[in-house]
């Protein structure tokens, strides 16, 4: 199978994939940031900031993970969809995942076993922040390492880092 055909099969199904799993850490961290604001029953103001963070975080790899995807969809040959603009999106995005997630697994102190901890409150969705957050940082991780790739490959092509995704 050629470049260009995984590219087009690959680049909308794991963007797809980055969106939905930010759409899920988004309702929970949601969740819990609600919780936190309305009971005021967060463990300490570092792991109550680090939601929240997480929370802003996922809207915005929402947010700009689907406009990625539609403007591949729609757009195909544009400079939008270039291989630097997705470079310059995922090395930002991936900065962010990597110190959220530290961040976070650092306040609660790495997992949480909620059978014999009753410090935390909301344990299971805590844990689940902490994992999804993990697993949105590899797929940006897999992400950037195949738009990296892609730019050596589009360079000695000769297209530059404006080249497309897609040839």
């Amino acid at each position: 199978m050629a470049m260009d055909a995984i590219v087009r099969r690959g680049h909308p199904v794991v963007f797809g994939l980055l969106v939905l799993f930010a759409i899920i850490e988004l309702c929970i961290t949601a969740f819990v940031t609600a919780k936190y604001n309305s009971h005021h029953n967060y463990p300490n103001r570092s792991t109550r900031d680090r939601v929240r963070y997480l929370l802003f975080l996922s809207v915005w790899t929402t947010v700009f993970g689907a406009a990625f995807l539609g403007m591949f969809l729609v757009f195909m040959d544009n400079i939008l969809v270039s291989v630097a603009s997705h470079f310059v999106f995922l090395i930002i995005t991936w900065i962010l995942w990597l110190a959220a997630a530290a961040a976070f697994t650092s306040s609660i102190g790495g997992a949480l076993n909620c059978h014999t901890q009753s410090f935390f409150v909301y344990c299971g969705q805590l844990n689940a922040i902490e994992g999804f957050a993990w697993l949105i940082w590899v797929v940006i991780t897999l992400l950037l390492v195949f738009v990296l790739i892609r730019g050596i490959i589009s360079q000695k092509r000769g297209d530059g880092v404006r080249g497309g995704l897609v040839a």
